[in-house]
């Protein structure tokens, strides 16, 4: 059998309280969280660099390698 608790739409003192505590504490939160990252500067960049434009270069020469691989291993399957 079910038991069956009957709930008010009035809030105890209690619940208020909990209530409002909680929701100080995630207004405190997204105050602290901004930042998706979490990082308030960008030093963290200080010595980095953007892709190289060989990057394309780089790829195609992988592509080929793997591909070479591939064909190798099925000729001496073969």
């Amino acid at each position: 059998m079910a038991l069956f608790v009957r709930q008010d739409d009035v809030r105890s003192e209690l619940q208020q309280r909990i209530a409002a505590e909680l929701q100080e504490k995630a207004k405190n939160k997204a105050r602290e969280d901004e930042r998706p990252d979490g990082v308030d500067d960008a030093a963290f960049m200080k010595g980095t660099k953007n892709t190289s434009s060989l990057l394309g270069v780089w790829l195609l020469i992988a592509a080929v390698t793997i591909g070479l691989i591939i064909w190798l291993i099925i000729q001496t399957a073969s």
